[in-house]
């Protein structure tokens, strides 16, 4: 099959963007090395849409984050995802972090950041009764929210999937070719062929740019890790808002915040690293982030922990987002070194690619039968997520409603059975509880884990031995030899 368009990586950027050519006449496919949408950094992030003052004005990154922030509200509210309001504060300490917060203000307005202001000691412990008490200010932006970043990019996908989008996973693409005004792009076992090519490969963005042909990129990445802590939903209601300290040139440094989920979110650092797929956390960088916490909140639990992780930022040698079509090869678009604010851009960073493609001689006329909504039955809703009344008409309707399988979470059977027949099905462990959230609570799937691979492996007719965690190699059972 010929392609209109070929999106390279299935994260926020390439998901979004795939979304918005879904409501055009265009025929369109994702290719992504990971066997699920928001496998990298997408999936380990502080899940902050960010207000959009830390941005220098006149940047990309500044004008997509602010329009980014809108979009990802209404997003959210279309596809049937939690996005919750709580703002943000970036607390100082002292005279030298209150000039800080002045320039940030300073920046936030020149971007259009509404309603920021600057909030003594007195209003910031009243907002955050847990706050240090050597807090002396905090820059307050109410706009600044919270969402679960792959719950909402799998939501765009399975949309997109609806009005005719192709994912193909497990393709991490090897070489590329082209013939007149064809590219094609193989994974040494596959060949996908498309007249464009949108390039939003994250942290292997500059690699995908030199194989299809680039010499010369004006672009690298340093893969940049940083580690975070989850606590239990017990200690979610410490912190009401997002808490940054003031950046630095490493990043937003350290934060706590809540989730849309109840829990608290804790970290990350930033440290670069060679191995571009390396999210390993180390003993000594889960310290820093337990100090780092604890001087926004002295009093966080941090033995309350229940996971640590880490994500991998593409951060590159420069500093705004690289949003470009290419000078070398025709129908080619690359988005490169979109770190930070990436996530909370990307409905806005969807726009301007698809204005790239259009300007590249992309024709896109509106698709009459577009499905704006998640699914074409409607959003799924999770069954702990009804009133008892629906519950009970639920398990009625279907006996497998009743069933629990993640105690920690109380997902039910039929929850799980409604993800093997989504427009992605959920076929491995991780990408039910990407979706589910089975296997996040405080046993972190000691309990459901074996029963959500049952059922998994009895829906699709596969063996217990063939189902696995995250993708090809990641067993979770093996099947002992006879003799």
């Amino acid at each position: 099959m010929l392609y209109d368009v070929l999106i390279i990586g299935a994260g926020c950027t390439g998901v979004m963007t795939a979304r918005l050519l879904s409501a055009k006449n265009v025929k369109v496919a994702v290719a992504e090395a990971g066997p699920d949408v928001a496998v990298g950094a997408t999936a380990a992030n502080s899940a902050i849409v960010h207000a959009g003052y830390d941005a220098k004005p006149g940047t990309l990154k500044a004008k997509l984050n602010v329009r980014g922030n809108r979009l990802m509200k209404e997003l959210a509210a279309a596809l049937g995802v939690e996005c919750k309001g709580v703002g943000s504060h970036v607390v100082g300490f002292g005279g030298a972090d209150l000039a800080t917060l002045e320039d940030l203000l300073a920046r936030g307005r020149a971007n259009g950041v509404p309603d920021l202001e600057i909030i003594g000691q007195e209003k910031l412990r009243a907002m955050e009764p847990n706050i240090s008490p050597e807090a002396t200010h905090s820059l307050w932006a109410p706009t600044a929210a919270i969402t679960c970043p792959y719950g909402i990019t799998i939501a765009a996908a399975e949309n997109a999937v609806t009005n005719g989008v192709d994912f193909y996973f497990n393709f991490r693409v090897t070489d590329a070719s082209r013939a007149g005004n064809v590219h094609y792009i193989t994974d040494g076992r596959e060949t996908l062929a498309a007249r464009y090519v949108v390039n939003c490969a994250g942290v292997h963005s500059a690699e995908v740019a030199a194989i299809l042909g680039e010499n010369d990129f004006p672009i690298t990445i340093t893969p940049r890790r940083g580690e975070y802590f989850i606590l239990d939903k017990a200690a979610g209601g410490l912190a009401h808002s997002t808490l940054f300290v003031c950046p630095s040139d490493r990043g937003k440094g350290i934060l706590v915040s809540p989730t849309v989920d109840g829990n608290l979110i804790v970290g990350p650092n930033a440290y670069p690293i060679g191995d571009r797929d390396d999210t390993a956390t180390t003993a000594e960088g889960l310290a820093e982030i337990t100090a780092g916490a604890r001087r926004i909140m002295p009093t966080v639990p941090m033995n309350m922990a229940i996971t640590s992780f880490a994500g991998v930022r593409a951060t590159p040698n420069q500093y705004d987002f690289y949003l470009e079509a290419s000078k070398q090869i025709p129908g080619v678009v690359h988005a490169v070194g979109v770190e930070s604010p990436g996530f909370a851009s990307s409905p806005a960073t969807a726009e301007y690619l698809v204005g790239l493609l259009e300007e590249a001689g992309l024709a896109l006329s509106d698709k009459p039968d577009y499905i704006p909504t998640r699914r074409r039955d409607g959003n799924h809703i999770q069954w702990n997520r009804l009133t008892e009344e629906e519950k009970a008409a639920k398990c009625r309707e279907n006996p497998a409603y009743g069933k629990i399988v993640c105690r920690c979470e109380t997902v039910t059977e039929g929850d799980l059975l409604d993800m093997l027949d989504a427009p992605i099905p959920a076929v491995t462990v991780d990408m039910m509880k990407k979706r589910l959230r089975a296997g996040m609570g405080r046993c972190q799937g000691g309990f459901c884990s074996p029963r959500v691979a049952a059922l998994i492996a009895e829906r699709t007719g596969r063996g217990l031995d063939e189902i696995n965690k995250s993708g090809p190699g990641s067993w979770l059972v093996t099947k002992r030899e006879e003799g």
